[in-house]
């Protein structure tokens, strides 16, 4: 018995600004001088990032015509935690509708009505009655549809989510589950100089990432059969990758070490995925990584011997995006997905994504194309090599 991932719906918000004009508004706000404002600029140009979505209009404007921000010299009194909140509920649901119609529309085979469970993923806002339920009403989903909430974990939280998705079809053949992953991560930005801070401020952006997960691939076009998962934590990085609630937003900890950590850890986190299937990483050629930043991209490549061309999905969507944590991974899985043709069927898709703790989360993809029996047939003998470690 396989899950798989049918479709991948996606949205943003209406601000796209670009990555100097945040660095801008970022210079403003510290209220650095000139040389700080020279650096700061440097930083943002070396990113990868073109530019980012938010929620907030005022990343794009000068002070004085801000809408969320005070329009002060200091931006003080700076918005609490409750302010950030109340902009999350208002902000959170329509994007989330937005990425799910995205994804229900792929599958036109599948109804909101027909929907067996719910996952909501985020890391960025929490409220109750929260997200799920009112993704019930807006979508029209059924009543009884169960729901599980997948919260604070991070950029590595749509791989959990999507093991949720698998084990729920694992379990009822029948099921049908949308994920929704939204991430209004630009809502927290520290006004603060130290080094974390200044990174994180200068990664992060606001969006929304839908996936059906079903017990049969889709009925035409492609599909990604859930094949393995594999989770590795680096205690080492507990204090080097970490998110805080304070009184001023939700804080994160991003240190200059944690790409080095990653390159040290993904080669072991790869062979135990790899290690009791019929596949090596040899025979990989599609990838779809989470791009936490330019020198995590290229930290992977160094230690699995990639290419920039292998990571092209996950550079793009760093590129057009940024890091929207849990929504970036499935982002990049979109780009990969718009790619595919029948020839592809049967072709493995290793995928990676990091977070707090510090932890690595890897899965491994195939591809199936339709329902036409040849697909199926390739699939299943894949999955049945497999079968000490993915029972059916």
């Amino acid at each position: 018995m396989s899950s798989y991932l049918c479709a991948i719906g996606t949205a943003n918000p209406p601000h796209r600004i670009p990555q100097l004009q945040i660095a801008d508004f970022m210079a403003g706000a510290l209220q650095l001088d000139e040389g700080g404002t020279r650096k700061l600029r440097a930083l943002y140009r070396v990113s990868g990032i073109g530019q980012r979505y938010t929620v907030l209009p005022d990343y794009g404007r000068a002070n004085g015509r801000f809408e969320f921000f005070p329009n002060t010299p200091d931006l003080e009194p700076f918005p609490s935690v409750g302010q950030r909140m109340a902009e999350y509920r208002r902000h959170a649901l329509p994007l989330s509708v937005q990425a799910a119609q995205d994804c229900l529309r792929q599958v036109p085979e599948t109804t909101a009505a027909s929907i067996t469970h719910l996952i909501t993923v985020s890391c960025t806002g929490m409220y109750a009655p929260g997200l799920d339920i009112e993704l019930v009403a807006a979508l029209g989903l059924p009543g009884h549809v169960q729901r599980t909430c997948v919260n604070f974990m991070g950029c590595y939280a749509a791989v959990n989510a999507l093991k949720l998705a698998d084990a729920f079809c694992r379990a009822t053949p029948a099921a049908r589950v949308l994920v929704v992953c939204t991430e209004l991560c630009t809502l927290h930005f520290q006004k603060s100089t130290e080094e974390d801070h200044l990174v994180s401020n200068a990664l992060f952006g606001d969006g929304s990432a839908a996936v059906l997960v079903q017990g049969r691939p889709r009925a035409a076009g492609p599909s990604l059969a859930l094949t393995a998962f594999h989770c590795g934590l680096e205690p080492d990085g507990h204090a080097d990758m970490a998110w805080h609630i304070n009184n001023f937003g939700f804080e994160m900890t991003l240190s200059s070490y944690v790409p080095r950590m990653i390159q040290q850890g993904i080669g072991q986190l790869t062979a135990r995925l790899l290690a009791d299937l019929p596949v090596q990483l040899a025979d990989i050629r599609a990838f779809a990584i989470h791009p936490g930043g330019r020198k995590i991209l290229e930290s992977i490549e160094q230690a699995l011997g990639l290419t920039a061309h292998d990571n092209r999905f996950a550079y793009q969507v760093l590129r057009d995006y940024g890091n929207m944590s849990s929504a970036t991974v499935l982002f990049v899985l979109r780009e990969l997905l718009r790619t595919l043709a029948p020839a592809d069927a049967g072709a493995p898709v290793l995928s990676f994504a990091f977070g707090p703790g510090l932890t690595l989360e890897a899965m491994l993809l195939t591809v199936a194309w339709g329902s036409e029996p040849s697909a199926r047939k390739h699939i299943l003998e894949h999955h049945a090599q497999a079968a000490e470690i993915l029972p059916a």
